[in-house]
């Protein structure tokens, strides 16, 4: 999608979203056509003509000021995640887009190999496992290969398995979460890279494929990738509550650091060490 379009549909998608009594509008009666707020009374709170605002939403506004995108997150209330995105995707591309599969430097795979008490992986920017030890293998993909993520034409991706694998689907106790995340960051990520063909090809496929994918991408949620909590079924070692934390790598722009640990003593930790690797 063009920067000029992805825009207009990120900031209808927005202003759909936006119930009226929390910006301030008083109703007058009488049933609205729209779910949240007319054109007119964005742009009314925003400072902005009704007749530019609606060239931003018809992909004709051009080069947009930060001054005016600083005054249409302030009356969308934009988060922080959100206000980045707009900013990113109302400007040009500075960068050459990224192509082809992303490398691990041999020394990051060694640091994962070298992790054995949680689970902890490294994951790209288009979600692909690119190194895991055997616990984060054991918690999240025991039924694939675990040599798959040396292969990068083999590379197992957390988006396609949150939304396409059976197996990985049942795996949350509260997948819808995890699967708005995933096309939440899936969105972040390419207003970074609008022109990177590896990541359209697997946006065009979660959407062909999923549904459910294709209801979340149309709602532009955004979200970058960071720590929660999650709440796993898992059919060996049972229910567990981990703290999924996230950690950027400088370095490498768009790989990150993923580690899993639960609460000392707890339920969740026994449960953990049920997926320990066995030792002679």
């Amino acid at each position: 999608m063009e920067l000029s379009a992805e825009l207009a549909a990120f900031l209808r998608s927005r202003r759909d979203a936006m119930p009226p009594h929390e910006a301030g509008v008083t109703p007058y009666g009488g049933r609205r056509r729209v779910p949240g707020l007319r054109r007119e009374e964005l742009a009314q709170i925003a400072g902005l003509s009704v007749a530019y605002y609606t060239r931003l939403e018809q992909g004709h506004g051009g080069n947009v000021s930060d001054a005016v995108l600083a005054a249409i997150a302030r009356a969308l209330r934009l988060n922080a995640d959100e206000r980045a995105h707009l900013f990113r995707i109302s400007h040009p591309v500075r960068h050459a887009p990224p192509h082809g599969p992303e490398h691990l430097p041999p020394g990051k795979r060694a640091l994962i190999d070298a992790i054995e008490a949680v689970p902890a992986m490294i994951v790209g920017r288009r979600a692909d496992v690119l190194a895991w030890n055997r616990l984060a293998h054991a918690l999240l993909a025991w039924h694939l290969d675990f040599e798959r993520p040396r292969h990068e034409d083999r590379r197992p991706n957390l988006s396609r398995m949150v939304f396409l694998d059976p197996v990985h689907r049942a795996l949350y106790a509260d997948r819808p979460a995890k699967a708005r995340d995933h096309a939440a960051f899936l969105r972040v990520v390419a207003g970074r890279y609008p022109n990177d063909p590896e990541l359209a090809r697997l946006i065009g496929e979660l959407t062909m494929k999923s549904e459910e994918f294709a209801g979340l991408w149309a709602e532009h949620p955004v979200r970058t990738c960071a720590s929660v909590t999650a709440r796993f079924e898992h059919p060996r070692a049972g229910r567990m509550t981990l703290a999924e934390e996230v950690f950027e790598l400088p370095e490498d722009p768009g790989q990150r650091l993923v580690m899993f640990t639960a609460e000392p003593g707890s339920a969740s930790a026994a449960a953990l060490r049920r997926l320990l690797p066995e030792t002679p």
